[in-house]
């Protein structure tokens, strides 16, 4: 194979928002044939083969890729992405671009990406120009990931939890495991440090740590965050009644709950957290588990179609 530069590895999850992906790639592929010329696609079963599919791909020459596919698939790229990025000059860094097909697609929202119309999203990726992006990183114990769009500690891990068993997911089902987790869940203690500083000592449902700006399928948790700052935007929700918090939900998407009582807001490039158990995490929907947790951001460390 030669070195050509308009090549694009296509990564695919054909399962990804229960088969929704592969039954639209039928449609898609012969547009962005059109839009972006010679394509490499690796159909993927399971986000450990991303990483591979990458390598294979870099060796030939190919300095794009574009996922398809749903939280999982786009998780499991933008860490292969970052990791590989450790050991590449910066000229030599694969270019990522999403066109995701999941419920979510929360990122694609913050970017201004349409999928809703086939073709509009081929022509938007043609046109999109690669950016140096942040990326943040977890670090909990000997675990390090990176997020594109929105880890959280506390209440969004349980919720992250709850969508994942589910088989079918609508646009609603986010806010319902959202009220769900809330009328159940029990806030822990939680000291958080910002930059070194204490910010926060005391119970909390939970914390939020942002790259982007909207999470749960149009939450705009995070309406002042941009990707490429250098600085993560951080929300935390209070211990407070059931109640109140509900009502600090229901001002998340129109994005004026930074001034509700329960909410405190900050920006900073590094958050450590302390709790007293292991606590639900989700990274960009992912969930996960720690206790004594260090989010960072990681500036201008990949580059994203924009």
């Amino acid at each position: 194979m030669t070195n050509t530069p308009s090549r694009t590895l296509i990564i695919l999850n054909p399962h990804a928002a229960g088969g929704r992906a592969g039954r639209i790639w039928k449609d898609l592929e012969p547009l962005l044939w059109q839009e972006l010329g010679e394509l490499m696609v690796a159909v993927t079963q399971h986000p450990a083969e991303v990483a591979e599919h990458l390598d294979k791909a870099h060796a030939v020459g190919i300095r794009r890729v574009i996922s398809i596919g749903g939280d999982g698939t786009n998780h499991a790229l933008v860490n292969a992405l970052a990791r590989q990025n450790e050991t590449l000059a910066p000229e030599e860094r694969m270019v990522y671009g999403t066109l995701p097909v999941g419920t979510g697609r929360d990122w694609a929202r913050g970017a201004g990406i349409p999928t809703r119309d086939l073709k509009q999203s081929a022509e938007w990726i043609a046109r999109a120009q690669p950016k140096a992006l942040d990326l943040g990183k977890m670090e909990a114990g000997e675990d390090a990931e990176y997020f594109l769009n929105i880890a959280s500690a506390g209440l969004g891990g349980e919720v992250a939890k709850r969508v994942n068993r589910q088989s079918t997911r609508r646009p609603w089902t986010f806010l319902g495991a959202t009220v769900q987790t809330i009328l159940q869940y029990r806030p822990g203690p939680m000291r958080v440090t910002l930059d070194g500083e204490s910010w926060y000592d005391g119970r909390a449902f939970a914390l939020v740590v942002a790259n982007g700006t909207t999470f749960g399928h149009g939450m705009k948790i995070a309406p002042d965050a941009h990707p490429d700052d250098g600085l993560l935007d951080v929300v935390l929700v209070k211990d407070a009644s059931r109640v109140t918090v509900l009502t600090a939900l229901r001002r998340v998407y129109n994005a004026t709950h930074l001034t509700h009582p329960a909410v405190r807001h900050a920006r900073a490039a590094q958050i450590e957290v302390q709790a007293d158990g292991e606590i639900g995490l989700e990274l960009d929907g992912e969930p996960t588990d720690g206790k004594s947790i260090t989010f960072s951001v990681q500036p201008g460390i990949l580059k994203v179609l924009m």
